[in-house]
């Protein structure tokens, strides 16, 4: 495998540091860190205008950055509404309300209700779906009042699963998000020849 240019190995470092940012507001936002991390903001912050202001020759490492640098975009757009609706004192995008009871009991809600199922090849290729199964999944967590999980040990666990169910000879790995029973179900199936074993 070849050496990683000093432009992947510099991308590698902010899409750490931006790992590391949304854990950190993770955390805050669930009251586990008194402030908000604004040191690691302001250095990504800054590696993202630096970069922004450069010319990256590859094309694959130009596509790195922008998808980075759109990612950044949008949690700090999300992150500073959660911020004042806070200060305005009403929920915000990360305040759930309990789901209200439903006015009549439904008869057999013993099946799940399926929130979202994603399938993967290369999780860590995929990333706006791994975002999308990992919004998915929390936000059914805090709605059932359970803890929140941040994005980097989500992230470990989903690759780690696929890895496993690779090797066994699944070329690709499906995840379900459910809510049974008010509880969250997140289970994983290795899919062979697209189909499900």
């Amino acid at each position: 495998m070849a050496e990683p240019t000093d432009v992947q190995k510099e991308l590698q470092v902010l899409e750490a540091e931006l790992k590391k940012l949304e854990a950190e507001y993770t955390m805050f936002f669930a009251g586990r860190l008194p402030r908000p991390p604004w040191e690691t903001r302001g250095r990504v912050d800054a590696m993202i205008k630096r970069w922004g202001r450069m010319h990256i020759q590859a094309a694959v490492d130009r596509f790195r950055f922008e998808m980075l640098s759109t990612r950044y975009q949008k949690f700090a757009d999300l992150w500073d509404r959660g911020l004042r609706a806070r200060e305005e004192g009403r929920p915000g995008p990360f305040v759930h309300q309990a789901p209200k009871p439903p006015d009549k009991p439904k008869q057999k809600e013993a099946d799940a209700k399926v929130l979202n199922v994603t399938a993967f090849k290369d999780p860590m290729r995929e990333m706006d779906k791994l975002h999308s199964l990992y919004d998915s999944l929390m936000d059914a967590r805090r709605q059932s009042g359970e803890d929140v999980v941040p994005f980097h040990r989500f992230a470990a666990l989903v690759k780690d699963q696929v890895g496993k169910l690779r090797e066994a000879g699944n070329p690709e790995v499906a995840f379900r998000v459910a809510v049974k029973d008010g509880k969250v179900n997140f289970t994983v199936r290795g899919m062979k020849g697209g189909k499900d074993e």
